[in-house]
């Protein structure tokens, strides 16, 4: 709305002016009569008598006082060039009408004021003094005046004639809200929405100084915005009314149009995009007043017109920003921050109602893709504010923004949501093709900002968010080679995105279909070279500011070092795989891909050696030649992977690494098929007959009722039949025949007939002198019968046994000479002797861990028997106990002593 031009012939306005029209709006708004009666009709009353008694002392201080006239010039003027109503029967707008007159009368005094204002040059004797405030700024008390009159504008003028719908009512703001909507008179000229057009258009007008127009938009942008909507967007009547019969014409509705679009472009946004929230629903009905009437809703017109706005919003520049702060702002999120913001901070709903709106294709938009193509990348800058408290909220939104767009348009979402995230790790990948002009060593192809941001992008996106969608799992496959690899070597030093790697890692790898994951483990360790990984050309060094950068590589001459330094990383890579495997055994995954491992083993040993032997040079071309050598050299380093992967895996995996059944039957399996492949390969040795005794012993632990096992279960074992069929038809030693046999009937029967030769393998296999006693007669109850096959289990399954048992050098579970040498712990209570006890004692001590195992074993049953000597050497046995197992691998000291001692 143009603004009104300075008036002429005002003559010289000086400061003093300024302060006769603060003094003039106080006068105005001075209260007045008695307001002690509590009868509605008294409080209106009183209300009129009051504008009314104000008025006129307007007036009369304007006819009287000879300082007043230069102001009552200047007011005079102004009102004779408004084209809008001043004078009505109804008080309340005349009163608002005096009240705007000197409201512009401040606006053009503070123009005129700045425009003639000259402050001087700086003192440089002095530079500390401040510098001279214009003419034109308000003081404190001149804002708190200047606020009481706007506020009795919008009161007065503009709340009174909004529809209903249409904005907060004043009934529902305030008691004295109440009072003047009941006070004003609509049927009184002029009309209600000439009042309304006419106060907006005044406001509006006032707000042109920066200095009053933060004054007006800070409380009442929401009513002012209310009131352009309701002037221009507001349908007519479907009759056409005549000329002389509208009250606005085209060009007034016009006018409130450019009006409402401009002040919503110049105003705070996030601001902008509260007010239009508010009045697209409006806040919520307080139900503790119990007298409040219902609103009346929303106008359909007046929802889709605020919604368009607030589509306009979102797509214009930092429009993401502009939605998230204006629905979070002022309670934490925002720069004032607030004494609530750790309270709003876990308010998730709101934050994914945020996400739902971003997600969304509004209708202005041409499409979909442009759509994104504009959002997406304010999206990814959310995640990257260093405000705690904004950085907390905005991360939320984010991140569920990621998650709901990539679940309801993924192709979009994977091309500028994640192949901008995860920019860095394709650009080094071995897929990815590295320009010529980046080849020379030394060259950073990622920066340390660009990696640091990637890892902790991507570690919100999966971690935080948690939702494993198709497209995020496939497009973060082509890069777990290259984070593997950037997790091995921030393994080599301090950095602060180990964790994040390693947590993405894990979570990624426990996401993935079982077969997804063992594949991506072999590429991690070298068995698929198919799998993308690290660039050959690139390597990872250590930034100037202690992060990550990614660098080419510079060539090495020495083959020897070049074959060192080659070795070397496969044999870091091979340890820092086994740490990373370690945290996966509640899942599976290291359970399964430790089987994998055996069974690559049992493809080592099946190879004939023969078909590797090359056939005469005059059969072959030298290519031809050339080649099968390099098949052969490819194999041979194949084997030597899956052997070193295997000792590895033995060295530092845990003694719990199975947690069902399957994979207890699938590690029992692939032993029985490397000493059928052994068998074939006439290869048969003592070691192989024990590792044969202990995977069978193991079976019968579980048919002897160390474990309770279901039908399902043993349509598991019945896996085993076929394999168990053959040792006990090939197998030489008759022994062993003949427990494959019975184990063979046992399972076929479901455990309803079973031999002697398994209740001793079981009772042997679990350390006990008695064959003839049944496990579960041990046992107070089926908890203690888990709890002991879990300790059991964990001892088949220690690194020691299970490397040997992998290559091919194992022993039995427990020397027969150091199970001589212990006592059994089912003798009687009370016939414990001091000899028996210094020999237990000095088989603490044996360097064996299997004999110090049984030994503690023995000391703990005997304290927990309550036997005389064990009591009376109480402190010396718990530091036998600690000194024993100080160097027992970590997580197997319960698997080792058993439960007895831990409980002791």
């Amino acid at each position: 709305m143009a603004a009104l031009r300075p008036a002429s012939g005002s003559g010289t306005l000086e400061t003093s002016e300024l302060e006769r029209i603060l003094e003039a709006l106080k006068l105005l708004l001075s209260p007045g009569g008695s307001d002690s009666s509590s009868l509605q009709t008294t409080k209106h009353d009183v209300l009129l008598a009051t504008l009314k008694s104000n008025l006129s002392a307007l007036e009369d201080k304007f006819l009287k006082e000879p300082h007043w006239k230069t102001l009552k010039l200047l007011r005079d003027e102004i009102a004779e060039k408004a084209e809008w109503p001043q004078n009505s029967v109804d008080v309340t707008w005349s009163f608002t009408s005096q009240t705007l007159l000197l409201l512009l009368c401040l606006k053009e005094t503070m123009v005129h004021l700045a425009a003639n204002f000259s402050p001087g040059r700086p003192n440089p004797r002095t530079p500390e003094t401040a510098p001279p405030l214009s003419p034109d700024t308000l003081s404190i008390s001149q804002q708190k005046t200047v606020q009481s009159a706007l506020q009795f504008v919008v009161t007065l003028g503009l709340c009174p004639y909004l529809m209903p719908g249409v904005g907060v009512p004043m009934r529902y703001r305030t008691e004295f809200g109440a009072i003047v909507q009941d006070v004003v008179c609509l049927d009184a000229a002029p009309a209600a929405t000439r009042r309304l057009y006419s106060s907006c258009r005044v406001l509006l007008n006032v707000a042109q100084p920066s200095s009053l127009g933060s004054l007006i938009f800070c409380r009442h942008l929401g009513d002012i915005v209310a009131g352009l909507c309701q002037l221009g967007f507001c349908p007519t009547k479907r009759k056409p009314l005549k000329p002389e019969e509208e009250v606005l014409t085209e060009e007034e509705r016009a006018l409130s149009k450019k009006a409402l679009r401009d002040i919503l472009d110049q105003v705070y946004q996030p601001l902008a995009v509260r007010e239009l929230l508010l009045l697209q629903g409006g806040p919520p009905q307080s139900r503790a007043d119990v007298k409040t009437q219902v609103r009346c809703q929303t106008p359909a017109w007046l929802r889709r017109l605020c919604g368009q706005l607030l589509s306009e919003r979102l797509m214009r520049p930092n429009g993401v920003q502009a939605v998230v702060r204006g629905i979070l702002e002022g309670a934490g999120a925002g720069a004032a921050g607030g004494s609530d913001a750790e309270a709003t901070a876990a308010d998730w709903k709101k934050c994914d109602l945020i996400a739902k709106i971003l997600a969304s294709c509004p209708q202005q938009s041409l499409s979909p893709e442009s759509y994104y193509r504009d959002i997406c990348p304010q999206v990814l800058d959310l995640f990257h504010f260093q405000d705690k408290l904004t950085a907390r909220q905005f991360q939320r939104v984010a991140t569920t923004t990621f998650i709901t767009m990539s679940r309801e348009l993924p192709q979009l979402a994977a091309k500028y949501l994640l192949q901008p995230i995860l920019a860095p790790l394709h650009r080094c990948s071995n897929t990815a093709e590295i320009p010529e002009s980046d080849m020379a060593p030394g060259t950073i192809l990622v920066t340390e900002e660009e990696l640091s941001r990637c890892v902790e992008d991507v570690f919100k996106v999966c971690v935080v968010g948690n939702e494993p969608l198709t497209v995020l799992m496939d497009s973060l496959l082509p890069v777990l080679g290259v984070l593997f690899c950037l997790y091995c070597y921030t393994k080599q030093s301090v950095s602060h995105i180990r964790s994040l790697c390693q947590e993405i890692l894990l979570w990624i790898l426990g996401k993935l279909e079982r077969k997804k994951a063992i594949a991506s483990l072999k590429g991690f360790a070298g068995l698929d070279k198919s799998v993308p990984s690290l660039h050959s050309l690139c390597q990872f060094r250590a930034a100037t500011h202690g992060g990550i950068v990614v660098t080419v590589k510079e060539a090495i001459c020495d083959e020897d070092e070049a074959l060192y330094e080659k070795v070397s990383s496969e044999q870091c890579q091979m340890e820092h795989l086994g740490d990373l495997l370690s945290h996966c055994h509640e899942c599976g995954l290291a359970g399964d891909f430790f089987i994998f491992c055996l069974k690559e083993l049992t493809h080592v040993a099946m190879e004939n050696e023969t078909e590797l032997r090359t056939q005469p040079f005059s059969s072959k071309s030298l290519l031809e030649l050339e080649q099968h050598r390099t098949l052969l050299v490819e194999s041979q380093e194949q084997r030597l992977l899956v052997l070193q992967l295997v000792a590895v895996l033995c060295e530092r995996m845990s003694e719990q690494i199975f947690t069902n059944i399957t994979q207890i039957v699938d590690f029992v399996a692939a032993t029985l098929q490397r000493a059928c492949a052994s068998l074939a390969h006439q290869a048969e040795s003592t070691v192989e007959s024990q590792t044969l005794s202990m995977s069978m012993g193991l079976v019968a632990v579980m048919l002897g009722g160390a474990v309770q096992l279901k039908s399902s279960d043993f349509a598991v074992l019945k896996q085993l039949l076929p394999l168990l069929e053959k040792v006990s038809d090939t197998y030489p030693d008759p022994v062993i025949q003949e427990l494959a046999a019975d184990l063979r009937i046992t399972i076929s029967t479901h455990g309803a007939f079973s031999t002697e030769a398994v209740s001793v393998a079981a009772q042997s296999t679990l350390n006990k002198k008695d064959p003839g006693s049944k496990i579960e007669q041990q046992q107070s109850s089926y908890e203690r019968d888990v709890d002991k096959s879990a300790s059991h289990l964990g001892q088949q399954q220690s690194p020691e046994k299970c490397r040997r048992a992998g290559l091919k050098s194992g022993a039995t579970l427990i020397p027969q000479e150091a199970d001589e040498a212990i006592p059994t712990t089912d003798q009687k209570p009370g016939t414990t002797t001091t000899e028996e006890l210094q020999a237990v004692l000095l088989a603490a001590y044996d360097p064996q861990i299997p004999t110090r195992a049984a030994a503690l074993r023995t000391l703990s049953h005997w304290i927990e028997q309550r036997e005389a000597p064990a009591l009376e050497m109480r402190e010396k046995l718990l530091q036998v106990s600690r000194k024993a197992t100080e160097h027992v691998p970590a997580g197997g000291g319960a698997a080792f002593l058993g439960s007895g001692c831990v409980a002791s």
